[in-house]
């Protein structure tokens, strides 16, 4: 982990479909060299009826980019 990305740092997406798009780190995986930006990466699943969602259906939320496409705001 080169850059040094910390939870709660303000990145830009440098590749990929949400290039040029800036937001907080929400979760690092330092083992797999990826992490989860706020906003950036959406994607939906569809989920059954639980506790936490007494509805179910489908939910949006962000899946985890690449270290390599982000760096860190100055």
């Amino acid at each position: 982990m080169a850059a040094r990305i910390k939870k709660g740092d303000q990145v830009v997406v440098l590749a990929g479909k949400y290039r040029g798009t800036s937001g907080r780190v929400l979760r690092v995986y330092p083992k797999k060299d990826r992490i989860v930006v706020e906003g950036v990466n959406m994607i939906k699943r569809h989920t059954r009826p639980s506790q936490r969602n007494p509805k179910g259906g489908i939910v949006e939320k962000e899946a985890p980019i690449h270290i390599s496409n982000v760096k860190r705001e100055v």
